[in-house]
Formats: structure tokens, sequence, C-alpha cells
């Protein structure tokens, strides 16, 4: 009778374990497929149409251009490393920011010592920078900017980096609708002929209107004198600076653009107009309309200040409606 007694024990005991057992995969299953399905959490595609996954909001971000920077701020970011500048940054809060060189001449030391998660990048200048970026662990986000179209694009893309897709849609949206005030000032006034230039000592070239600035001067209502030009093979968005066909365009502004010093650009420029005594009979010289736009917006990429650019061009070629 004990003998039996004891054979039930064992086998209600060993019932009750195979139970438990039985009851305690189960439970560990759902956790480990909720890790594989947090293993991709966030996936991108950038300008490149590289698909980029990560498995997490990053918190470190090394930004190559003051644009992707402006944008990263302005939807609530940091980033840890940002562009070399020979003045205060662009963006005030990343004044203390470690200075990592450039979209043209990336410090991949000072990158690797700050172990970014991302690092933001130029399309197609970076694309070669792929392999070293990767090598220490970062993921390069590619993206770039020949037009306000192009930079809404980033705000898109960044927003959904940071999961931060409502702030950027009211971002772009912000943008779009000064656009539309802009439009409607200028919608019965006929549009001023402009000569947008890209200056350094030596060399000028005119922006064409599938450059960023190019396109920024025919949204603000100027009329690019320059858009029939050929682009340059190696710099599209730019054409050869032809006196001849500047003098009969005629413009009534004049506008340079540079990344160096401006004083110096301008300086330059209005030497070698008065060594050609054709330039005095175009009416932006007879009128002193020759001007140096700042370089933090025409320079590079601004970004959310595109609206800046937008106003400054405006109010310079309609005075009378700003």
């Amino acid at each position: 009778m004990k003998s039996s007694l004891l054979w039930s024990s064992a086998l209600l005991l060993l019932a009750v374990t195979g139970c438990s057992s039985s009851s305690a995969t189960n439970v560990t299953t759902p956790s480990a497929n909720a890790a594989t399905t947090q293993q991709a959490s966030i996936t991108i595609t950038d300008f490149a149409k590289r698909q980029i996954s990560l498995t997490q909001t990053p918190q470190r971000i090394v930004a190559l251009s003051n644009g992707d920077m402006d944008i990263i701020y302005a939807l609530g970011g940091t980033v840890v490393g940002r562009p070399n500048s020979n003045g205060p940054a662009v963006v005030s809060a990343a004044e203390q920011v470690e200075q990592i060189g450039s979209t043209h001449e990336v410090d991949l030391e000072k990158i690797t010592f700050l172990q970014p998660d991302v690092v933001l990048g130029n399309y197609p200048m970076n694309e070669k920078d792929i392999p070293a970026i990767e090598g220490i662990g970062s993921k390069l986000i590619l993206t770039g900017a020949n037009s306000i179209q192009d930079i809404q694009a980033q705000i898109t893309l960044f927003g959904q980096l940071l999961q931060q897709e409502t702030k950027a849609k009211q971002l772009n949206q912000k943008i779009q609708d000064h656009i539309k005030q802009l439009s409607q000032s200028a919608s019965t006034a006929p549009k001023p002929n402009v000569l947008l230039v890209y200056g350094a000592p030596g060399t000028y070239m005119a922006a064409l209107p599938n450059s960023l600035s190019g396109n920024i001067l025919e949204v603000a209502g100027g009329r690019n004198i320059a858009a029939d030009l050929p682009g340059l093979q190696n710099f599209p968005q730019y054409a050869q600076l032809n006196t001849e066909q500047v003098v009969q365009a005629n413009p009534d502004y004049i506008m340079i653009m540079t990344h160096g010093n401006t004083d110096e650009v301008k300086a330059g420029f209005l030497k070698e107009m008065q060594n050609n005594p054709a330039w005095n009979s175009i009416k932006a010289v007879q009128n002193n309309a020759v001007e140096v736009l700042p370089s933090h917006l025409f320079g590079t990429n601004p970004g959310t200040k595109v609206t800046d650019a937008l106003d400054l061009i405006h109010q310079a070629l309609y005075p009378e409606r700003s």
C-alpha cells in the first residue's frame, strides 16, 4: 500500500514539473520574438536609395553640413559633432560641439572618437566614405539639397530617423505656407532680372535654376538670366559666366554667393567689372545693386532657415511689398 502511494506521488510530481516546464517555455518564446522584432525598429531610405535600419532612435549624431545640423535641432534633436566653421555655429545651441571636418573633408579620427550612432553626409559627395564610416560601427545617411523640395525631403527623412514625424510635417507646412505668401506678394509685379553668381577669388560661375540658390531665387520671385545656359560638366548646377551674355540680359540685380571671405570676393568681382567697361552699361552696376549674400544662407544648405533666405531675396527684389 505504501509502495503504491509512493509511486502515485512520484507520478504526480513529474506531471506537475512537466506542466511547469511547458508553461515556462511558452512565456519565454514571445519575449524572444519581441526581441527579434525590435532588431529593426527604424528603417529609412536615404537619397542614395539605401535602406538603413536602426534598433532605436539615434542618440549620438554627427552632421557634416550646417543644413543637416539645423534640421536635427529644429526637430528637437542634438549633435555630438558639427561641421568646421570659421565663425560661430549656425545653431547657437551647438556652439561647444566638437568640429569634425565637412562634407568635403571628413575627419575620421575625430568622428571615431565621438562614437556616433549615425553620420549625416552628402549624396553623392560622401558616398565614397561609406566603408570608412561603417568600419567604425556607425551608419552613414546620405542626403542633399539642390532645391527647397529637397530640403523638405530631408526634414521628412530626419523626422523618421528621430521618430518626430509630426514635428517634421509641421516644419514642412510652415515652409509651404511661407512660399504661398511670397507668391501672392509678387503675383502682380513684373519679375526683376537677376544674375546669381557663385564666387571665389578669381573664379566666378552663374548659378542655374537646378541649384538650391537658383531655386530659392525663382521661388522668391526673381527671373534667373542664366536659366538657358548649359551647366558645367563637373558642376551641372552652375554655368560659365559669359560677360557678353550678361550685358545682353542686362540684369536689374547681381547677387554673389561665396564660401570664403565675402568682402574679398565682392572686391574681386567689382574689380573685374571695372576692368571691363561693358559692365558699366548694366542696370545693376549703374544702380549699385550688386550685393554679396550671407554665406550661412546661400554658401551652404540653410536647412529650415530657407525661409530666411527666401525673405532676403524677396525683400531685395520687391522692397515696396516687404
